[in-house]
């Protein structure tokens, strides 16, 4: 086990590594920099600017840069903000929280909803009712993120009934602990529901088409046979032999979850990494750029690496090899 784990772990340092030094290539290939609007100032001279480009060591050779952004990573930095004018991980940790409160609410109830519902329609495989179901699906699928995102908004601004957006009211400041759960969860409501409505169609696809696959197998048959109960047939006997795939699709699940979380954020004013990563891409803001970039890689490959965890106790053929 501890080998299994320091050989995942090695390959998520290789590709956060790697994602870190693409992510300033790329941002050094785009044209101009922080600094490049001041030049329009008048007010600003020139010597000020290239004083402030060799300040903030952007007039060195991208090596160097990267160089010393990885020193930075090393003391808890993740580099300087020219924005703000502070390191980038005290700027991103209260955001990432607020992500993470987002991203994990709708991890589990998007899969809450989509085992059952999955299971359900493998039993019914083939039936009018699973036909329609597959046509809903489809279509929740083929709609956009953002057009199911701004509808929900528009129900929210036109009936009251949810909040349109951020993530605490006002006087949540005075409210107890229990006054400020609550509120956010009312908060969470329509993020959520827009982050579901993208993802359970998937989920409930690979359910369904996991089960069926089981459902048809001889020990299966054997057990229908004995006379075993319908849902603990399914449930008990079937849904386990089916949990490979579906654990293999809860890690990718997690980095699906986080970019169109990203998205929802900014159409629902949600504090996260999705409106902070924006604004510094506007602002030309690199280290802020590469910082939420790494967070959300991070969080994609924890995600693998817990569902390598969970298929390694899950299935002996692992364990074995």
């Amino acid at each position: 086990m501890i080998r299994f784990l320091a050989q995942r772990l090695i390959r998520a340092v290789v590709v956060l590594l790697g994602v870190s030094a693409l992510a300033f290539i790329l941002i050094d290939l785009a044209p101009g920099d922080y600094f490049q609007e001041m030049r329009l100032s008048p007010q600003i001279t020139r010597e000020t600017v290239a004083a402030l480009r060799v300040e903030y060591g952007l007039d060195q050779p991208l090596p160097v840069r990267y160089a010393r952004w990885l020193r930075s990573v090393s003391r808890g930095e993740l580099g300087f903000s020219f924005a703000y004018n502070r390191p980038v991980w005290p700027l991103l940790r209260p955001r990432i929280g607020n992500t993470l409160i987002l991203t994990m609410t709708a991890l589990v109830c998007s899969w809450l909803i989509a085992i059952p519902a999955g299971v359900w329609m493998a039993s019914r495989a083939g039936r009018w009712s699973d036909r329609i179901s597959g046509m809903g699906s489809t279509f929740l699928l083929a709609t956009p993120d953002v057009l199911v995102g701004l509808v929900l908004l528009a129900l929210a601004l036109r009936t009251g009934w949810f909040p349109a957006g951020g993530m605490h009211t006002p006087a949540s400041a005075e409210m107890g602990i229990w006054g400020r759960a609550k509120d956010l969860t009312v908060h969470l409501i329509l993020p959520v529901c827009a982050l579901i409505a993208g993802i359970i169609p998937v989920f409930v696809r690979h359910v369904r088409s996991a089960m069926v696959d089981v459902l048809y197998s001889s020990f299966i048959t054997a057990a229908r046979g004995h006379g075993v109960p319908r849902s603990r047939l399914l449930f008990s006997h079937a849904l386990p032999a089916a949990a490979n795939p579906l654990i293999s699709l809860f890690g990718i699940s997690v980095g699906v979850l986080l970019s169109g979380s990203l998205l929802v954020e900014v159409i629902m004013s949600w504090p996260g990494v999705g409106p902070m990563l924006l604004q510094a891409i506007l602002e030309r803001d690199p280290h802020v750029v590469v910082g939420a970039v790494l967070f959300s890689t991070l969080f994609l490959v924890a995600g693998s690496v817990l569902a390598d965890i969970f298929l390694y106790l899950a299935d002996p053929r692992i364990r074995v090899e």
